[in-house]
């Protein structure tokens, strides 16, 4: 396999967890899944694989490196993979060997049990795997991967539970973390979210048969409607019989990954019953009363910085303007032939509008700032261009905390917003003028009228606030230092 390298564009920010879907009651079904995967392929492009199951040829599976696109649009491939259920999952390693992937850390992950086999996919990551993963190898299991969501299986084949659907009940009883589960048997389909519901998963219909996603949009490209979203805490069932819900974990008050509406969804999905754009544009309306400024242009950092500069410019007046042009045919990595072509950096995805740009005073409107690399970039790009003045606001509060249910972030001391305040990001970036949309800004525009700071947090938001809903047992235990809790 010819070696792929990250961009440097991309270097910089965080890295989406992975995607999960699944269908049953169809014919062809290993080609629904891969137009639902192909639909979330922004959640990880690292490898996809998909399980399918049929009673002549029992289960297959396919696990690729890549893109959907480049893997699974192969009629011979395809052919392989017969059945009217099936599930998959695309990629981007959070857990496990980063940067050293192997084919076999590549889900959905496959087990024979007694009364049958099953197939599971994993959003999300488990923040006490190598506690669980210790123990199991202690009791005889033998792991064949490096991904925490393998332990769910191990701990599934040593439930003394009579079928499938306990046995995984069972499993992520003893799970901590964040989970969105998709998974099958010979004929059942079944979707499972963590109690506290921070990653996303949906329900949908597709004539006779159903559809399980980690996002609407996937919905969509198979033209399946959209049904309600699966709980937090439950766990549904599809079979031939129907849909049974079940909810086996205690309850507790959710806390949805703000950061979802944010910058990790895509924005023509739906996140409990908000449009993700509609969100996003309302994050930039808060951003321009919180953080006004004299300007010429309101200029995204493509793309998904465009809905919050839509919303700055129609709050401000001030004329919204593509001034970064992004090369639409980049894709999210790059093969560096040369060091002198990688040393051209963020310029090989983004070019600066100069036209439009001499002699303004431009607000670049980005989702976030993380190690603040690419936004130095993207400034002297502006500058070069001949701007007058470079004025950044950030779509979401500074980034500060490390996240653990299913996001690649840095360690924290490589988190610009750990070490400096505004003020100081300010002058190490070299720009006019810096300012984040506050946290109780960010809630009001996903919908907490009262923002966050006068009710209970609705959301997870531990990356800005440092406030881990779930304690990440397997990072304490190496010494990471949580946040004194406020008194």
């Amino acid at each position: 396999m010819t070696p792929f390298h990250s961009h440097p564009f991309d270097d910089d920010k965080l890295k989406e967890e992975c995607g999960v879907f699944g269908v049953v009651g169809v014919s062809d079904a290993a080609n629904f899944v891969a137009l639902g995967l192909h639909a979330l392929q922004h959640r990880g492009q690292e490898a996809g694989g998909i399980v399918t199951h049929d009673p002549d040829h029992g289960f297959q599976s396919a696990r690729r490196f890549g893109y959907v696109r480049d893997n699974f649009t192969s009629a011979k491939l395809m052919e392989t993979l017969p059945g009217s259920i099936g599930i998959g999952h695309v990629r981007y390693s959070t857990a496990g060997s980063k940067g050293q992937t192997q084919l076999r850390d590549v889900q959905p992950f496959f087990g024979e049990f007694s009364m049958g086999g099953a197939a599971l996919a994993h959003n999300g990551n488990i923040t006490n795997a190598e506690e669980l993963r210790r123990d199991l190898i202690g009791r005889g299991s033998i792991f064949h991967s490096s991904s925490d969501s393998e332990c769910i299986i191990h701990l599934m084949a040593r439930s003394y539970q009579k079928n499938i659907p306990e046995r995984m009940k069972d499993a992520l009883r003893r799970v901590e973390g964040a989970f969105s589960v998709v998974a099958m048997t010979r004929t059942k389909l079944i979707g499972v979210r963590d109690r506290l519901g921070v990653r996303p998963l949906v329900l949908g219909r597709l004539g006779d048969g159903w559809v399980l996603s980690s996002e609407t949009c996937a919905l969509d490209i198979i033209g399946a409607e959209f049904i309600r979203e699966v709980e937090p805490g439950e766990m549904v069932v599809i079979s031939p019989k129907g849909i049974e819900s079940f909810m086996p974990f205690e309850p507790a008050r959710p806390r949805f990954c703000i950061f979802e509406h944010v910058y990790f969804s895509r924005p023509d999905s739906i996140l409990n019953g908000q449009s993700v754009y509609e969100t996003r544009r309302q994050i930039g309306v808060e951003l321009a009363r919180e953080a006004p400024v004299e300007a010429d242009l309101v200029c995204p950092v493509p793309d998904s910085g465009t809905p919050a500069a839509i919303g700055y410019s129609q709050e401000s007046g001030i004329p919204y303007a593509m001034g970064i042009i992004r090369n639409q045919y980049m894709g999210r990595t790059f093969i560096e032939p040369t060091e002198q072509i990688r040393n051209m950096g963020v310029r090989l995805k983004l070019n600066v509008n100069r036209a439009l740009i001499k002699g303004k005073r431009v607000i670049l409107v980005d989702d976030s700032v993380v190690r603040g690399t690419t936004s130095r970039k993207i400034k002297e790009m502006i500058l070069d261009a001949g701007a007058a003045e470079v004025h950044f606001r950030i779509a979401s509060p500074p980034t500060a905390w490390p996240c653990f249910y299913g996001v690649d972030t840095p360690e924290r001391e490589k988190l610009l917003a750990s070490t400096m305040s505004e003020e100081e990001m300010r002058r190490h970036l070299n720009v006019d003028s810096l300012r984040f949309i506050s946290l109780d800004g960010l809630y009001r525009a996903v919908g907490e009228a009262k923002g966050r700071d006068n009710a209970c947090p609705q959301y997870c938001d531990a990356c800005f606030s440092g406030d881990y809903p779930v304690q990440p047992s397997d990072m304490v235990a190496k010494g990471f230092e949580m946040r004194e809790p406020a008194e």
